[in-house]
């Protein structure tokens, strides 16, 4: 995959042109509704054969091609570098395919030897129907060199809704968590219906994850949490009620998501995941934790001081890192997942957490707030596909914050009032997907299902290989 830039006088035929491939091809990539209607700063994924990598400070060549399994002389020749000891940060580099012809007798699994890859890998990137019936001759892409990682998908909406969308995406993910069972402070559970969902995990080979949480959207759930962490008698029925739930439902991981935890209560809180560990890995469950981002262990707040970064890595199996939200819907318009402040929060977690227990958040919805913001006034919440046609539809450019690597748009509506979009694009997924690279993470958690992002997945398919369990 490579991602273009709309630049002012592109037509959707000529970048077709320019990059090899069919203008049906870019449109079914992007999902685009009109393939006359584009805008200046519209960031397309190109579905080639290639990559694009974007050169960091202080990078090497041969260190680039030993990122993506190739060498430096294809680098150099696909790019026509005059003088490879020159690399300038911020330059684009299209990394090249690598091919194979298949030789008399050859099979997958020794091709697959021979580059380091799967034979997995090569059936998915050629579309091979019969891997037993491979001929002379035929000319196979070789997939570049992609890291393995877990990757976890929140769902919101319940019953069969939710599960249309994990057969929709489900061949992307390790494991799914329908959001979720709320606690009470009896220690009783209200439950969803989850049944669908749970049953579409399974046929997707998904790992279903049972979610809990204190908080709703009207209840910052404080009270609740602390009623449950004071009393070891309330924390053993709710426990007794989880596998009681898990058994009957097949989960087979717990999540919890305490949020607003009282700072009096961070011990409390500790003392619970242990015992919830205590409880369910005898009987072959994990448990993880979603976890405010934090960039120190003395950060103030309700949100943060009784998540405990240490004890979380050191008690559970793995941690969700909540790492959106800064352009939160009653606040001022601002990117939603800056990754200056994304990487400052793993700076601190990658101190004090194992990197293999780290999931990264990402967040796969846009918001657009009414200019100018008034504190307190809500914004509209809705999908990436949306915030481009809403480009589309009032002819604006989209432009691209470098700080933030987020691309964000204003316009101004029929009523004659100001609009700020902050969003994600293919841009903005790929510098979220360098960034899990760089840091080693476990892998990806998205936040949530619902909101259509045609570019993510393909994006994430293209860098990285996702475990499956079953």
């Amino acid at each position: 995959m490579q991602i273009h830039v709309v630049q002012r006088g592109d037509a959707l035929w000529s970048i077709a042109q320019r990059y090899g491939v069919t203008i049906n091809q870019i449109v079914t990539a992007n999902q685009l509704t009109d393939p006359n209607k584009i805008v200046v700063g519209l960031a397309l994924v190109i579905p080639t054969a290639n990559k694009t990598h974007t050169v960091r400070s202080g990078e090497t060549l041969w260190l680039i091609a030993q990122r993506y399994g190739t060498t430096t002389d294809a680098i150099v020749r696909a790019n026509q570098i005059t003088n490879p000891s020159q690399l300038v940060a911020g330059m684009v580099l299209v990394i090249p395919a690598r091919t194979h012809t298949v030789q008399p007798g050859e099979t997958l699994w020794q091709i697959a030897q021979r580059y380091n890859t799967t034979v997995q890998e090569i059936i998915r990137v050629n579309q091979i129907q019969n891997p037993n019936q491979i001929y002379s001759g035929t000319v196979l892409r070789i997939p570049f060199r992609e890291p393995i990682i877990d990757v976890n998908a929140y769902t919101i909406n319940t019953g069969e809704q939710g599960a249309s969308e994990i057969r929709e995406v489900g061949r992307y993910l390790t494991y799914a968590s329908p959001f979720a069972y709320t606690v009470t402070a009896d220690g009783s559970l209200n439950s969803i219906d989850d049944t669908p969902i749970i049953k579409a995990v399974y046929a997707e080979r998904v790992s279903p994850i049972m979610s809990i949480t204190n908080f709703t959207y009207n209840n910052p759930g404080t009270r609740i949490a602390h009623a449950i962490l004071a009393s070891t008698e309330i924390q053993d029925r709710l426990l007794t009620n989880i596998l009681s739930i898990m058994k009957q439902k097949g989960y087979e991981g717990l999540n919890v998501d305490f949020e607003n935890v009282s700072p009096e209560d961070r011990e409390l809180y500790n003392q619970f995941l242990q015992r919830t560990v205590d409880r369910l890995h005898p009987q072959g469950y994990h448990v993880s934790t979603a976890l405010a981002p934090k960039v120190s262990g003395e950060q103030k707040g309700l949100l943060y001081e009784a998540h405990d970064y240490p004890a979380h890595g050191r008690i559970v199996d793995f941690v969700v890192l909540m790492t959106y939200e800064w352009g939160y819907r009653l606040g001022p318009p601002q990117a939603i997942s800056p990754i200056n402040q994304i990487r400052r929060v793993l700076d601190y977690a990658v101190t004090v957490i194992p990197r293999n227990k780290i999931f990264f958040g990402f967040q796969i919805y846009a918001r657009d707030w009414l200019l100018p913001h008034v504190q307190g006034q809500q914004a509209e919440t809705f999908s990436q596909q949306e915030a481009v046609r809403r480009a589309i539809q009032y002819g604006v450019s989209i432009q691209y914050d470098q700080l933030t690597q987020s691309p964000f748009f204003r316009y101004t509506d029929a009523k004659g009032r100001g609009h700020e979009v902050w969003f994600e694009d293919a841009r903005s997924a790929q510098a979220k997907f360098d960034t899990v690279k760089d840091y080693a993470l476990r892998g990806i958690s998205y936040w949530a299902l619902g909101y259509p992002y045609p570019q993510n997945w393909l994006l994430l398919e293209d860098n990285f290989t996702i475990r499956k369990l079953r």
